[in-house]
């Protein structure tokens, strides 16, 4: 049976057409989670406290299987919590609030990381500096680095 070849260009579609999928899926699931949530929430079958342990209970149990190194201190864990319940709240004012001061954060951070530098050499250079350096055993150039 004759193998089939495909190109890169090919695979690259599939792989991007798949990953929307992936995506598209995962957003409709989340929808779907945050409206049931919304409704047993509004039903009072649960409270702000009953999510903080939630929360708690699932980092305990990512925690003994070994999934996180550490345990979160309490307040991350509160926070967490906490931006779970603004979006089954609703509450548009406070989450958009959050996503400034996210936003905020993320800029100042990347702000204070420093970037190294990276110099392309052209080709002719690299070509120059294997002729300069002889080549390795079995006719392959030399990576000088």
């Amino acid at each position: 049976m004759p193998m089939q070849q495909i190109g890169l260009d090919e695979l690259m579609s599939m792989l991007l057409a798949r990953m929307d999928s992936l995506t598209l899926e995962s957003e409709n699931q989340k929808s779907r989670f945050n409206i049931m949530f919304r409704i047993l929430y509004k039903k009072g079958l649960f409270s702000d406290a009953d999510a903080l342990e939630a929360v708690r209970e699932e980092h305990k149990l990512l925690h003994e299987l070994g999934m996180l190194k550490e345990m979160p201190d309490e307040e991350a864990l509160k926070a967490t919590a906490d931006a779970m319940m603004l979006w089954i709240k609703g509450d548009v004012k406070a989450i958009r609030h959050s996503m400034d001061e996210y936003d905020k954060r993320l800029k100042e951070a990347m702000a204070r990381q420093q970037r190294p530098k990276i110099d392309v050499a052209p080709a002719a250079v690299l070509d120059e500096l294997d002729r300069m350096g002889g080549t390795a055993q079995g006719g392959g150039k030399k990576i000088i680095l």
